[in-house]
């Protein structure tokens, strides 16, 4: 297993408060070589000047977040999601970063039914996965814990992201693995070396489950080590599976954002350095 910082990537949303110029030159004086990004600040920068900026630092997108939300019932709404994840494509490519995220989607309102959902979602990979293909883009599912698929995620498991995956080349579409949302499965290690097998793992992201949850719980994410995830079994497990590639740490929460960015950058590597090398 490598040590070091060499595979750190810092997600944008896990210091928030800072600008996109902030976490270029906070990453580079902290010896961070990888960022993720996300759609709305950099869309706010600007889409080639945020290039520019990231390229120019010496810095290495490793993921952009996110698309998705491909659960739309209606035409009109299934037309909307699929150009805005045409643009997603797009962006991932201008950013020279070849993993767009994808957050599938909950139920629309008035659904009920999960499978059918998840068949829509199968339909707009079917049209994403050559369009983002062509462009160098790998489309990677990310499922999300049980408590978010009503609102945001109809794909729970890895297993549930792969039936999706697998139905195209892993070129086009694989999955995430994140460690807030697959911790508890006990499925997960068996669907990790599946995903492996396929090639399909494009993207490995580490937050730690606290509790009590906050409301809403979107915003429950914790410091790596402050939890109940044991990161470095996740770890190898990952990586017997074949995955060598860059290990974000994405975070959401409101008591990291308040506080000083350099200070926190230099906790995450410190915890990340203790809990998942």
């Amino acid at each position: 297993m490598s040590t070091g910082l060499s595979r750190l990537s810092l997600n944008q949303e896990t210091i928030k408060q800072w600008s996109l110029p902030e976490l270029t030159e906070g990453c580079v004086k902290a010896g961070v070589g990888q960022v993720g990004l996300w759609r709305a600040p950099v869309q706010e920068y600007g889409v080639e000047r945020a290039a520019r900026l990231v390229r120019d630092a010496g810095l290495t997108v490793t993921s952009l977040c996110r698309g998705g939300f491909l659960t739309a019932v209606d035409p009109d709404g299934r037309a909307r999601a699929l150009d805005d994840n045409r643009a997603a494509v797009d962006e991932a490519a201008a950013l020279s970063t070849d993993t767009l995220v994808l957050v599938s989607g909950g139920l629309p309102s008035g659904e009920k039914d999960l499978y059918a959902a998840r068949e829509r979602i199968a339909d707009a990979l079917g049209e994403l996965g050559p369009y983002a293909q062509e462009r160098g883009v790998r489309l990677a599912i990310e499922p999300l814990h049980p408590m978010f698929a009503s609102d945001r995620c109809v794909v729970s498991t890895l297993s549930q992201a792969l039936d999706l995956a697998e139905r195209f080349p892993a070129e086009q579409v694989g999955v995430v693995v994140d460690a807030y949302h697959v911790w508890w499965d006990d499925q997960a290690p068996a669907q990790i070396a599946r995903a492996g097998a396929g090639g399909r793992i494009h993207s490995f992201q580490l937050a730690d489950w606290i509790t009590p949850l906050p409301a809403g719980v979107l915003l429950g994410r914790g410091q790596l080590g402050d939890g109940s995830v044991d990161f470095r079994t996740l770890r190898r497990q990952v990586e017997a599976a074949g995955f060598d590639g860059p290990i974000e740490v994405e975070i959401f929460n409101e008591d990291l954002w308040a506080r000083d960015g350099a200070e926190v950058l230099a906790e995450v590597a410190s915890r990340y350095l203790e809990h998942a090398c």
